[in-house]
């Protein structure tokens, strides 16, 4: 077992460019000091250099930092891309695990849109609408219907009111660390 049963857990996956790491970090910004934001990106890109591939080493990397995060008494966002067949046992596991709340969301942006919002990022002049499109799954849900699923209808800030609302984030006091 892993947290408390204070603790939050929220799962946040969906296509590149469907909004999570917005959202991850509108919850921490809205919640304050005491969100743990575990980001797929960071851990398997800028901390292994790891290519995403079924068994590499960021999916164990994700789960171990989630689980310390939460045994530390943080509430957790995990958040990336997650592909169900490669990290769904992960996440299924670390959900069935955590004593606290759980949550998980699934953000459905169609192609083109990613295609439009990626455009905006930083990384746009280095990522190829030929390899988004090479990522891109459509509606990879984990299985179980444990995902909420949220369309690209919603704005920003209604995903992450929605988010704290539903967690009970919204009406927690933010920690003093």
């Amino acid at each position: 077992m892993v947290g408390t049963g204070e603790t939050r857990l929220v799962v946040l996956r969906g296509n590149s460019a469907s909004g999570k790491s917005s959202v991850a970090a509108g919850i921490r910004e809205r919640f304050g000091r005491g969100v743990a934001l575990v980001g797929q990106d960071n851990l398997r890109r800028t901390v292994l250099r790891e290519r995403d591939l079924p068994g590499a080493a960021s999916i164990g990397l994700i789960d171990l930092t989630a689980r310390y995060a939460l045994d530390a008494g943080y509430h957790v966002v995990v958040e990336g891309i997650l592909y169900a067949d490669r990290y769904g046992d992960m996440l299924a596991q670390l959900c069935a695990d955590h004593r606290g709340l759980t949550h998980a969301y699934y953000l459905d942006v169609p192609f083109a849109e990613t295609v439009v919002r990626h455009a905006t990022k930083p990384i746009a002049g280095e990522v190829s609408e030929t390899q988004l499109r090479g990522w891109y799954r459509s509606r990879d849900l984990l299985p179980g219907g444990v995902e909420t699923v949220i369309g690209a209808d919603s704005a920003l800030h209604e995903t992450v009111d929605r988010i704290m609302l539903d967690t009970g984030l919204a009406h927690l006091p933010a920690l003093d660390r």
